[in-house]
């Protein structure tokens, strides 16, 4: 996906917003350029490819690809003020988040349990060109009890990625229904005082 900028010129944020621009900055280890980009543009953009795609950014005429490593955000008009894009080099690793989608309905569902995704991103190093804008998780065969970790990832992903993210984390899980839980909690609660109870008669 394309988006055109110009550069401009510092300490003038205020004037380009209310023009309908986004001030930005592009940079990387040789770069920092001041840049100005149209808001509703950028906000149409950034909701599509996120921060896990690479945008085709034009600065004048020159062509840059860029991930976006940085949004401020308007609060109140829930818009974006400011953004950070990282201009990526060619056969150089770059880090990213990669979204997580969880597709499919787990088996351990269909028996009354609950499924618990506990993460909804992981953060790998990747070539730019190898970045997916991200990975479907399938969740059908996990039964009551099972759970899926961030080392299963890896089937999903490009060889040349390397995960960041600790490989044990767990990314999502199926818990026993609310209710068996609790009758588990109230049994072991009461356990102790029967064989207490028991101890007193023997003796």
């Amino acid at each position: 996906m394309k988006l055109l900028a110009s550069r401009r010129t510092p300490g003038k944020a205020g004037a380009l917003r209310l023009a309908g621009q986004m001030p930005a900055v592009v940079y990387n280890r040789e770069l920092n350029i001041p840049i100005a980009v149209d808001l509703k543009t950028f906000d149409r953009v950034f909701r599509v490819q996120g921060t896990s795609s690479i945008i085709d950014l034009e600065i004048d005429g020159q062509n840059h690809e860029v991930l976006v490593k940085q949004v401020q955000m308007d609060k109140r008009k829930r818009l974006p003020v400011h953004a950070d894009f990282y201009a990526v080099t060619a056969g150089q690793l770059v880090d990213v988040y990669i979204p997580l989608e969880f597709v499919g309905t787990a088996a351990g569902s269909r028996e009354g349990g609950q499924l618990d995704v506990q993460r909804r991103e992981v953060h790998i190093s990747i070539l730019p060109r190898l970045i997916p804008q991200h990975l479907m998780v399938d969740v059908s065969a996990l039964k009551i009890g099972d759970s899926l970790h961030v080392s299963d990832l890896k089937a999903l992903l490009p060889a040349e990625a390397e995960i960041l993210d600790d490989l044990e984390l767990t990314l999502v899980a199926v818990v026993p229904p609310r209710v068996a839980e609790e009758t588990v909690a109230e049994a072991a609660a009461t356990e102790p005082e029967v064989i207490a109870k028991g101890k007193e008669e023997e003796e």
